[in-house]
Parts: C-alpha cells; structure tokens; sequence
C-alpha cells in the first residue's frame, strides 16, 4: 500500500507514475494535495509516518448512528462491557478539539493557500449551523425560558437526543454531579409508543405538565413522559417520581431533583420506588451497549455508587415484586452426581427476557425440522455447494465468511428455486437483490405472510446476520413457517447490532446447527488487508494500483481538509469514481474531524446552500434512520409542508417536519456502525489523532472492509491503529441466547426416538 506524503515535486499530480518512487520529504501543510494517484513509499498503515499525530484528550459525543435513542447507540454503539454504532449503538466519538486556524472573509484573503481556505470555510460554516441551531431553539416551547435545575434538565435531555453527548456508561460515572448543559441542544425525540399501546391523549399530557411543573421540570418534557409512561402517566409520576428515568436522556441526579421538589424530605436514597426505577434505568442503560442481561453483582455495585444503601435487599425486592427478573446459567460442564453445579446469577428485564427466550424456542424448532436430507445433490456445484448440501438436511444453517463468500448464499437460492422453493433473501441493507429486514417484517417488502401469520417461503437466507439484535431475530424467527429452511450468513468480525443482543455469535458458540465457513477469500490488495485485521494483523499489502493509500496527517484540521480532496478530486481523477461514490467513513460524530464536521466541509465543496430545509437542500447525501440501527443513504429532493422528501436508491421517502433532527443526518461522512452492511467503489476512513481511543478490532475490521476498489486512510493515530487492530478485542456482551439454545439442544437429543 501507499503512505502518501506532501512530495516538493514540479511533477503533475494528476499523474500516478509523476512522483518520486522513494521517501518523500514532508512539506507544510497545505503546499501540496495528498491523494491516491500519487506513489509513495509501501508501508502499514501504523507505520511512523514521520508526521505529529498528537490529539490532546477528548469527551467524546459517543458517535452511533443517528438512531434517535443516542448517538452511541450506533446504536446506538456500544462502548461499555459490549457496536453500540448499542453505535447501538456507542461509538466514542472525537470532540471537542482546538478549532482549526482560517478567517471567516474569504474575499478578504486572496492569498489563502488551498488547505487554509479550506478550513476557513468549515469555519464559517460552524458558525452559520451554530447560529441557525440557537435562533430555532433558544425559545422554549412554553414560551418562557427556564434556569437552574429545569434548564439542565432540559438541556440534558435535549443533548443526548441530539447527539451532542453520549448516552452514559454503565456505571462508569459516580453520581456526583449532573452534567453540565450544552450551548445549543436540541429538542427531545419523542419516543415510539409500543406496538399496539395507544398514543397519549390530550388530556393525559396536560396532567403530565402539571407534574412536571410542581417538581420545577420543564414541560416539554410532557408528551415523552406521557409516550413512555402510558395510561395515567401524571398519577403514576406524581406518585413515584423517579419514573421520569424512564424518558430518554434523563439522569439519575436529575430524576433525584424533581423527586425531592415533589416529595419533600421522604425523597431520601434508601426509597424502594427510587431503587426499582435505577434499576431498570440501569438495565436499559445495559442494553443500549449490547446487553440483554447484567450479573447480580455487578448491579449490585451499581446501586451503591448511585447511593442506594443496601443494595442486595432492593435488589431482592425488586426481583420479588417482578420489577426485574432472575435467572441462573449454569457455568462449565454439568457437576457429577453429588456435587452442586456453579452457576452465574443474571438479572434482566421481561421484554428482552421474552425475546430471548422466544427466540431460543424459534431456532431450536427449525433446527430440528429435518430428520432426513432431501435430494439436492445434483444441485450441489460451484462456489455453494457445501451450503447447499448442508440445507438440503437441517431446517436451521450458520454461515460465516467475507463479503466474497455473498456468492454461496446466492447460489444456494439459485439451486432452491430450481427445486421449486419458494425463497426469499433479506439483509441488513438491502443489496443483490435482498430485501431489508426492516422492511420484511413490516410487509412493506417480500413475500409477504399466509393465513397465520407466517411468512410464505421454504427457504429464508439473512445476510448481515451480526447485525440481528434479540427483538428483530425473534419476530424474524417466529414469522419462518414449520417445515421452512433458515440460513442466517455474515461475517463475525463486523460490529454488532446496534441493539442489545449477540445473535449470530450465541447461534455460533451454542453449536446448535450445522456451521459452514466460507474458503473464498476476499480478492485483492483490499480483501488481503481486511483479512490480516480480522486476526489482529495489520499488515503491509502490495497495492500496485493504488488500491490502499495512506494519507498522514498531524491534525484533525488537515484531516478534514485531505478529506475533502481524497473525495472531491483525487479519487475521481485517479480512479474515474465518482465522488457521490466515495463513502467517507470516521469513528464518531462530534469534535473537530467527526461526522459533523466533515459533512459540513463537504457540502460546502459539493452541494453549497444555505439549509433553507431545516439545514438541508435539494440534492444534499443523507442518511434516514427510521429505526435505530438502521441507516439508510439518501438524499434530499425537496421539502413542504408534509416534510422532507427523501429519494433512497428511487423510493421516494417523506420525513415529517417534527421527525427530521431525530431521523436525518448529512450522509457524506458516516460512522462505521451506519456503514455496515454497505459497501462503495472507494471510502476513506479518517482517523483523527483524538479519536485513538474509539479504535478496535471489529471497528477498523468494519471501516476499512467498506471499500471496494479503493481505499484512502487519512491517518493521524499513529501507533494507535496497529495496537487497536492487535489488543482491542470487542467488549463481550452479557447475554442469555447461547445457555437456552444449549439447554433446548440437550433436552431435544435426550428425548426417546
């Protein structure tokens, strides 16, 4: 691969043979373009690149991927004991950050270099979304402003929902003081009532307000504290006030205020009402990293850091009044007669419980469908036949591999068609010819259902099979008729799903059905680097046709700057794709080289306007997230009084008005947890010198797989990269799946024949 350096070269750029083929002496910033189409010197990409990659410490916005919960829920991603792109999921995102030098008068300084005007512009741009932001939000709906504790309550609410912070990590933060407001929050997301629970009424905000008033709240919390409290929300609140947890972005000190405004001194920590609402605060908390259950202890300990004074008791109270549910998972292999058997206590909540439980039941009754193959044999050549044979016998198959091994599946749906099944392909994002999930659960897209219920197919394949979190996989699971075939396929080293779960990797550590690894290995200079980082390699690849470039950078505004050219010039004139088709990829969305920063310098090169619609014009690359974890690429047609009209890939999407700050972002620079599932002609993945801290494995095993034909690393971590791809593993998530599908396995081979 090439690391590309500022060659001091009379040579034309444009041209890949014009530069000189040894080490290249570095050159001010700004004095030359970094791109693809010029040769350098082959090294890794954590070589020292002889180039400062200093980044001073950062508080992360928590990344994710815009999906409305938070924006680490990469979810949300997950970043604690666990994509989250919960991150769904939290992806640690770079903030904060000197702004980067350039005036804000362009016509001033005509003798700007390129680099500097570059960064003049970003500037001017901050400053114009900053001022739009703060013009729009500064009146509170009421109409009134609010102070003191009300205010930070607001804001606080308003931050995460915005994405401006994190959605905290569990447990990680003592209590001890709630965080500061941001300058310009947005407004609160509302949340989705649950399936079949009716939308609050009128009336039934109204009483919420009066609530939220007495305890000093501000109102606008009302309609999602009405969403997520149900039917007589304002009764409940009034009686146990810490229930306002259960709206999105609200803090245990904050909850603690309101409670004391409400109750007076009876508003102590040792009040059980205020236990079982940090708990389930505690285990949401957990699932948005990935979790669908925590281990006693460690709730435990997280109630004595929140103040609780004897955290065992309220712990068995809550357990008691069905508050919280327990379960105990046997550890190790069964204890022979006589001897007690090790178990693990977990502690989760009922509907990720259910889930799991329901899901484990589903897959265990399609793995046993089958007790004979059918006769596919003839059928069974090429790339796919392994698979092929393996889901001619079972009802339930795992396949693992690469973006190469997608050839398999097809190919098995290829065999089964001309056996006259009824199929169906669904992935994560829809691609060779899938159906997304999302949209095969909802009907809007597939074979649609019988008269049960079911789905009419004999034969499911799912790709992006990591990216399946509890809740989707069971109703997926439960909607495969008896008598049907699943294959659920995709690569274990991405980041998982941006809800809580581990589906593919419980199903693959359970062993409960036939497991298939693909031996295609993706091609290429690209395919051989992805593949060395999936075993924590980062090696150096031989790119002869420029396929892997490295750009060093010393900071996150020359970042965003090579950025910028990687996308608008270099990688178009070098490789004929077009920058529509350069997918720019970071580890987060705040600070100085985030998400927000290089869309803000990108539209300013490639789509220039002023965001007359809500900050976005026509033909403006977005990404719409309807759900969290789901990213869909776009971009803008128009807006009216409907909302904003979206065209993704020629369907026309309307967003409504009130939804467009929770569920639309700028998409020419996108989180790795929006990416997966996708992948584009060229990326460019830019790693700033502050965001180090965000790298792992599965992250840069994600971003870097990205790339077809080119892939451009704007690097500025130095050794940061090769120690992330070497010693950051996945953080593990606590889950049920893989004890359950043991245990119905087990029980299924002791039944008499």
């Amino acid at each position: 691969m090439s690391t590309d350096r500022q060659a001091d070269s009379p040579k034309d750029p444009a041209t890949p043979e014009a530069a000189p083929s040894g080490t290249e002496a570095a050159e001010p910033q700004g004095s030359a373009e970094a791109g693809p189409e010029d040769a350098g010197t082959q090294a890794a990409p954590g070589a020292d690149e002889g180039a400062a990659h200093s980044g001073g410490p950062e508080a992360g916005d928590g990344g994710g991927d815009g999906s409305g919960v938070a924006d680490g829920t990469d979810s949300a991603e997950p970043e604690v004991g666990v994509e989250a792109e919960a991150e769904a999921e939290a992806e640690a995102g770079a903030a904060g950050g000197p702004e980067a030098p350039g005036g804000s008068d362009e016509a001033a300084q005509p003798v700007l270099s390129e680099a500097a005007a570059e960064l003049a512009a970003q500037k001017v741009e901050r400053e114009r979304i900053a001022r739009r932001k703060a013009e729009r939000q500064a009146p509170v709906e009421a109409g009134a402003k609010l102070s003191g504790k009300a205010a930070d309550l607001l804001a606080a609410v308003r931050a995460v929902e915005s994405g401006e912070k994190p959605s905290p990590v569990y447990f990680d933060e003592a209590p001890t003081a709630p965080r500061r407001a941001p300058q310009a929050p947005a407004a609160p997301r509302v949340p989705r009532p649950a399936a079949g629970a009716p939308a609050p009424t009128a009336a039934g905000v109204e009483g919420v307000r009066a609530v939220l008033a007495r305890g000093g709240a501000p109102e606008a919390l009302a309609l999602p504290a009405a969403t997520a409290l149900g039917e007589d929300a304002a009764e409940r609140l009034a009686h146990d006030p810490w229930r306002l947890l259960a709206v999105t972005g609200v803090r245990p000190t904050q909850a603690d205020g309101f409670a004391r405004a409400l109750l007076g001194p009876e508003a102590g920590p040792g009040d059980e009402r205020r236990a079982a609402a940090l708990l389930g605060w505690l285990l949401e908390q957990a699932a948005l990293k990935g979790h669908t259950a925590l281990e006693a202890p460690t709730l435990e300990a997280a109630l004595a850091q929140y103040g609780v004074p004897d955290p065992a008791e309220s712990l068995e109270q809550a357990i008691g009044e069905g508050t919280v549910l327990v379960f105990q998972e046997p550890l190790g292999p069964p204890a022979a007669e006589g001897e007690e058997q090790p178990v693990r206590v977990l502690v989760g909540l009922e509907g990720h419980a259910l889930a799991e439980e329901s899901l484990a039941d589903g897959l265990a009754r399609l793995a046993n469908t089958f007790d004979a193959p059918a006769d596919w044999e003839k059928a069974a050549t090429g790339p796919g036949a392994e698979l092929i044979r393996a889901v001619s016998g079972h009802g339930l198959v795992a396949h693992t591999g690469g973006e190469a091994a997608r050839a398999e599946p097809l190919a098995l749906l290829a065999a089964a068609r001309d056996q006259g099944l009824r199929v169906c392909l669904a992935a994560h994002t829809p691609a060779h010819g899938a159906v997304a999930v999302a949209d095969l659960l909802s009907g809007a897209a597939g074979p649609g259902r019988d008269a049960d219920g079911q789905f009419a197919v004999d034969l499911l394949v799912v790709l992006d099979a990591p990216q399946l979190d509890v809740e989707t996989a069971a109703a997926l699971v439960e909607s495969v008729p008896d008598g049907a075939r699943l294959v659920l396929s995709g690569d274990p080293g991405v980041l998982g799903s941006a809800g809580p779960g581990r589906v593919f990797g419980d199903v693959l550590a359970a062993r409960a059905c036939p497991q298939l690894v693909s031996r295609t290995p993706d091609p290429g200079p690209i395919g051989e680097l992805v593949s060395g980082i999936g075993i924590g390699e980062l090696n150096q690849v031989e790119a002869p046709g420029k396929e892997v470039v490295i750009v060093p950078v010393r900071d996150a505004g020359e970042a965003v700057h090579r950025a910028v050219q990687l996308v608008a010039e270099s990688v178009p004139r070098a490789f004929g794709i077009p920058a529509d088709a350069v997918q720019v990829i970071t580890p987060g969305h705040g600070g100085s080289a985030g998400t927000r920063a290089l869309n803000a310098a990108l539209k300013e090169r490639l789509n220039p306007g002023p965001g007359r619609f809500g900050g976005f014009d026509p033909g403006d690359r977005v990404v719409h997230v309807p759900s969290p974890g789901r990213a869909v690429p776009a971009r803008v047609v128009s807006a009216d009084a409907q909302g904003l009209h979206l065209d993704a890939a020629g369907e026309r999407i309307v967003v409504p008005k009130e939804q467009v700050d929770a569920q639309v972002r700028h998409g020419w620079a996108v989180t790795a947890h929006q990416a997966v599932g996708a992948r584009w002609p060229a990326a460019v993945v830019v790693l700033p010198g502050d965001a180090a801290q965000a790298l792992s494995r599965d992250w840069v095993y994600t971003a870097f797989g990205r790339a077809e034909r080119h892939l451009s690393v704007v690097h500025g971590v130095d050794q940061a990269l090769p120690r992330a791809v070497a010693e950051v593993l996945p953080k593990p998530r606590t889950t049920r799946l893989t004890g359950l599908l043991r245990a119905l396995v087990a029980a299924a081979q002791e039944q008499p024949e």
